[in-house]
């Protein structure tokens, strides 16, 4: 355990050495602490002012739609400059959210329900561009630690930023909590300027065939990512289900209040923050299909035990979960940063994410229904098995039927 934690903090120490990585954990702590308190406030601003429990819903749904188009989005991020599309999101995103202000009835929320749009797109771009940027920047050997690095100040700002944002919101309402997202993109918008300039590098291929398949032929063509990303969609289909049973398990199982959720998301943050940091090491050691399928395992087992009626239980499952679904998530990022070509990098990188988290947007509204037809007791244990499947068939090679005969080669610079 000393040797990893040594390997750990020299590795941490070079990934943050390194300017453009430390500048892009500076923006992910910073965003994702406006991020994370606008995401809880979003649903409950829409429900005081509607009364409506569809539409306070909708309204997460909303920040999850431009998921659907991020081959289409990638394909922006690889046609404009890096640098310049960070610091123009950010401030377009500052801009839209101090107009939420003037929400105060339920009249005026569809103009909500539009910045909540236009801000998962800008996600989307912000996230394919930030990846051009760090395969360019960051050692080949090192992307693993600054995945992890990334996954550990994202979810590290989950567990702060959410209390904040519900004690903001109690106090001075919603408005309030959209200036503080507000700002927040301000600040990031001014640490992107420090970026390095890039300039992308099939910018003269703009406007030629397949464009917006590139992303998808390059994930579909390689026999490193497709099995990553696919491995993945299935365990986010999975924790859509897991996610959407969280109060059932509460009320049925452990016959808990509604505000135990936020115990569990708690402990399930900090496992999140523990294999962040370890991830790195970790994918040193393991091969990538080794490291993922340990973590959709864990992730599997994790949910299963959930229907046990122990509060001890629950919240050591609620930690591996946090622990085991980021695995999936660092291994396949990290794989489409070392694979892909930079021409297509960001529309690959938008490709991936669409095909794991469009899996859990869609199983987050189905397992509504699920639970009120399946005993909570009996769902779980299933996807607990689905889980545990698809880590087998991922480790054993089992998916090698997708792999050995691909569609066709990964697009090059020159046909992107």
């Amino acid at each position: 355990m000393g040797a990893v934690g040594a390997v750990t903090g020299s590795a941490t120490v070079r990934v943050l050495r390194d300017r453009t990585a430390g500048l892009f954990l500076v923006v992910v702590v910073v965003s994702g602490f406006g991020t994370s308190a606008m995401w809880l406030a979003a649903g409950v601003w829409v429900k005081s002012l509607t009364g409506s429990d569809s539409l306070a819903a909708l309204a997460v749904f909303a920040m999850w739609l431009p998921v659907l188009v991020g081959p289409a989005l990638g394909t922006i991020a690889d046609r404009i400059p890096a640098k310049p599309l960070l610091v123009g999101s950010n401030l377009v995103m500052a801009g839209l959210l101090t107009l939420l202000t003037m929400v105060d009835s339920a009249g005026r929320i569809w103009s909500l329900f539009v910045v909540l749009v236009l801000y998962g797109a800008s996600f989307v771009l912000m996230g394919a561009a930030e990846s051009s940027l760090i395969a360019g920047a960051v050692d080949a050997r090192l992307l693993g630690d600054f995945n992890g690095l990334r996954m550990m100040a994202s979810e590290g700002m989950k567990l702060l930023a959410p209390l904040a944002g519900a004690g903001l919101y109690a106090r001075f309402g919603g408005g309030a909590v959209a200036l503080l997202d507000a700002a927040s993109f301000a600040l990031a918008a001014g640490v992107c300027v420090l970026l390095p300039a890039r300039e992308p590098a099939d910018a003269a291929s703009a406007g030629r065939r397949g464009e917006l398949t590139a992303g998808i032929r390059q994930v579909w063509g390689s026999p490193v990512l497709r099995p990553l990303v696919l491995a993945g969609s299935v365990a986010m289909l999975c924790a859509g289900l897991n996610g959407a049973a969280i109060y059932a398990v509460i009320d049925i199982v452990l016959g808990r209040s509604p505000t135990y959720a936020g115990v569990l998301y708690a402990v399930q943050g900090a496992g999140s923050v523990v294999v962040g940091l370890l991830a790195g090491p970790l994918l040193r050691r393991l091969p990538e299909r080794v490291f993922t399928a340990a973590g959709i395992a864990l992730f599997a087992v994790a949910v299963g035990v959930r229907a046990l009626p122990y509060d001890a239980v629950a919240l050591v499952a609620s930690a591996a979960v946090g622990a085991g679904l980021p695995c999936v998530l660092i291994a396949a990022m990290t794989a489409v940063q070392r694979e892909t070509p930079e021409a297509v990098l960001g529309r690959t990188a938008a490709t991936a994410n669409t095909m794991m988290m469009v899996p859990n947007a869609v199983a987050l509204a189905l397992g509504a229904g699920l639970i009120a037809l399946v005993d909570i007791r009996v769902l779980l244990p299933l996807v607990g098995a689905a889980g545990l499947l698809t880590a087998t068939l991922l480790v054993t090679g089992r998916w090698g039927w997708l792999t050995d005969a691909p569609t066709g080669p990964p697009p090059s610079s020159a046909e992107a």
